[in-house]
């Protein structure tokens, strides 16, 4: 039997966050939901991939190993990607309990489902771009389930964040301290914290590890001054500026460079918010800058529940506090003021003064005086030196998806 992790058609309404990643990609917690099925499957079944076509080309060239896009067998047992994986999920993934023919459904959403090669695939044995699970639950005997999580909207990802971490936080080996922590530095509860090797906590640094862990990956770097409390994971070749404050939930992803105040936030690989300036329950994707002083409003003045502009419709989230999501290659300005919930697109560049709308499309440029078009030449020049800086090559498969989301993002806006 084949496993494989599917990406469905309501991933559409998870974007900007998934134009230039898989659905598995994204974060909550200190993993991606595909490092989650990875950890809690065990390596005990291998695991097939689906997603769009156009970013399959890169994902097959990051990940060699994988099969992707591919139907190797006829009995398969199709996965939710949009699942957050743990133990009960993982059990049924490695036993792969169910019978042919039956699938179990949360609600209107397809979890798993155990079929044959030929109701996925067309005459050539090709997937489609994206699943339709209305259809293929059409075909299935279900059984309804609960207690399952899954990012069915845009703004799970922090929902879920605070349990998340503290889930995949069970997993760490706190207490152990291998990496060059300067006998200035001030370590409060070593139990609860671990420094990878190869990583360096200056003088002056504060891990303060009282009210929840802190982690500090390999290669990590942590400056003068920097205090990180209250569930704080820094990933391998991250590094904490002079004087950030970081804490209460935040996740710092590989060779992301982060100053001032940051909370309840998580920030992929490769992003930059060096700068003074406040970040709260937020979502920064890859390839990021925030210039100094940008602030994210994530409490409205009147503490009612939040609504984010999607596609130009408003949307209730139910949520308190939520701040910025943002997709990958955006930048803002010195001074750049975020309101409440507001949602940024790909390759977008916000400047000028004042709050820019809460919805600013992708490939875009402008702020609170208006948006025009980001020429698709300028974007990937952009792109190309940014990543050139991470000493990063952009590869052609990395740039034809690139230009596939400028391309389709831009049309669609004129529908906007």
């Amino acid at each position: 039997m084949q496993v494989i992790i599917f990406e469905d058609t309501r991933v559409h309404e998870l974007k900007p966050l998934v134009n230039l990643k898989p659905v598995y990609g994204l974060h909550t917690g200190f993993r991606s939901l595909r490092e989650k099925f990875e950890h809690f499957t065990r390596g005990e079944v291998t695991l097939g991939w689906h997603l769009r076509r156009y970013l399959a080309p890169f994902y097959a060239e990051q990940h060699p190993e994988c099969v992707i896009n591919r139907v190797v067998e006829d009995d398969l047992l199709l996965v939710n990607g949009r699942l957050v994986c743990e133990e009960t999920a993982a059990g049924i993934v490695i036993d792969g309990a169910l019978e042919p023919g039956r699938g179990y459904m949360q609600g209107s959403d397809l979890l798993f489902a155990r079929v044959p090669r030929s109701l996925i695939t067309d005459e050539s044995g090709m997937m489609p771009d994206l699943l339709d699970t209305r259809r293929i639950a059409a075909e299935l005997v279900t059984e309804a389930v609960t207690g399952f999580r899954l990012i069915s909207n845009i703004w799970d990802v922090i929902a879920y964040h605070t349990d998340e971490l503290q889930r995949d936080a069970a997993t760490l080996e706190l207490g152990r301290i291998e990496g060059d922590v300067h006998p200035a530095a001030a370590i409060v509860n070593r139990s609860n914290i671990y420094v990878g090797p190869g990583a360096v906590v200056r003088a002056g640094a504060v891990l303060d590890a009282d009210e929840g862990f802190v982690a500090i990956g390999a290669g990590a770097v942590v400056d003068p001054q920097a205090v990180l409390m209250q569930n704080v994971f820094l990933s391998p070749w991250s590094r904490a500026k002079i004087g950030a404050k970081i804490y209460s939930n935040v996740f710092i992803g590989t060779a992301s460079r982060i100053g001032g105040e940051v909370e309840d936030s998580i920030i992929e690989p490769f992003a930059n918010k060096q700068h003074d300036g406040f970040l709260g329950h937020s979502y920064i994707s890859s390839w990021c800058n925030l210039g100094a002083g940008t602030n994210t409003s994530d409490l409205k003045n009147n503490y009612s529940r939040i609504t984010l502009m999607l596609n130009g419709r408003e949307q209730m989230t139910g949520m308190q506090f939520l701040g910025l999501l943002m997709g990958d290659h955006c930048k803002s300005s010195i001074n750049s003021m975020f309101n409440t919930g507001t949602v940024v697109g790909t390759g977008a560049n916000v400047f000028d003064g004042g709050f820019p709308p809460k919805e600013v499309p992708s490939f875009s440029w402008g702020g609170h005086g208006g948006f025009v078009p980001y020429e698709i030449e300028r974007a990937v020049q952009t792109a190309r030196k940014v990543m050139e800086r991470r000493q990063v090559v952009m590869s052609s498969a990395y740039e034809a998806m690139f230009r596939f989301v400028a391309g389709t993002e831009r049309t669609l806006q004129l529908f906007v």
